[in-house]
């Protein structure tokens, strides 16, 4: 690799020597040394420096463009020869929107890492746009997300159906009944996840849709809080019915279907188009598709059991925490 066009990347994005040199863990003379061999070799000026920054020559943009496609092309040479070593092994980073990677794919988890045991797995929970983005940046193999996206850069492929019902507490009013309408709902405080996330995103349609007007708002990042908010007479929700499964079971919480507007989205795995995928990838998409049809013929009964044990322990970040885990029935905060 050329050292010396990562360096100017680095500089390029960070917009400081310091911060690049601390990056590189170089020393900030060494790291303009770099840069003016560069200017020498292709003679012609790529930063303009200032006290405090530096900026972009047009040149210099022309060659952070070219620079950071060749990077790519050495990340996924790599890849490809790591593939090639590790075999059935390897590392695989997948990224999982709230609700399906704290109450779905803790379970296909368990299916995967009995077949590929000596697959490493590091989970990153996140709202879907921030999966979304994160597989735009290549920083993670693989994402399963709900809602739509669109982007050039990503293939979407639909895994299954996803149903939303309106939340409330076992205490109620509408306790009792199976459907509601919008007018029987517009009274209440609605607690919601933040905007970004796949669930706020149904919820903004809903309202649009229907015409139903909150007479409040409540917004809280995780979907155990909203749950237990709900639990609290503070309010109702509207959430995936993965996230409920265990709450209905014990009777501490109620969900409603809307009156003629059933709520539907799509679970889907996302992929960066151009990026090379490694076997685990390909085993891991193999596994969700199998486990997806079984969702499709019995929906949330057949797992309503306990995990298995047994195969690898992934590491799970969510909200900056790191933890190694093994994937447990009810083991999530998000929706």
């Amino acid at each position: 690799m050329d050292h010396s066009l990562l360096i100017f990347a680095t500089v390029a994005k960070t917009r400081n020597f310091s911060r690049a040199a601390e990056a590189l863990h170089m020393t900030q003379p060494a790291v303009s040394l770099q840069i003016q061999a560069l200017e020498q070799r292709f003679g012609v000026k790529l930063l303009e420096r200032t006290n405090r920054t530096v900026r972009l020559t047009r040149a210099g943009e022309i060659l952070l463009d070219r620079a950071e496609e060749i990077l790519e092309s050495y990340r996924e040479l790599g890849l490809i020869m790591d593939d090639l070593v590790q075999g059935e092994g390897g590392h695989l980073a997948i990224g999982a929107s709230y609700t399906f990677g704290e109450y779905v794919l803790p379970r296909i988890l368990a299916q995967f890492c009995r077949r590929y045991p000596k697959v490493s797995v590091a989970i990153t929970i996140e709202n879907t746009s921030q999966v979304a983005e994160a597989i735009v940046r290549r920083e993670q193999d693989v994402g399963i997300v709900e809602g739509g996206l669109h982007h050039s850069d990503l293939e979407v492929l639909p895994l299954f159906e996803d149903e939303l019902r309106v939340v409330i507490p076992a205490g109620h009013r509408l306790a009792g009944r199976a459907e509601a309408t919008p007018e029987e709902l517009a009274g209440e405080r609605w607690i919601l996840r933040e905007h970004g996330s796949g669930t706020r995103e149904a919820a903004d349609k809903l309202f649009s849709a229907t015409g139903l007007v909150p007479a409040a708002l409540m917004e809280l990042g995780s979907t155990q809080i909203i749950k237990e908010s709900v639990e609290a007479g503070l309010g109702v929700s509207l959430l995936s019915t993965w996230t409920v499964v265990k709450e209905i079971r014990l009777g501490t919480l109620k969900t409603l279907r809307l009156h003629e507007f059933p709520i539907f989205r799509t679970f889907s795995v996302v992929l960066h188009r151009a990026r090379y995928h490694i076997r685990a990838v390909d085993h891991f998409i193999a596994v969700l598709r199998e486990e997806s049809e079984t969702i499709r013929r019995f929906g949330t009964s057949r797992w309503e059991k306990g995990i298995p044990e047994g195969g690898c322990t992934p590491i799970t970040k969510r909200a900056g925490i790191e933890r190694e885990t093994r994937p447990g029935p009810n083991d999530g905060q998000g929706g």
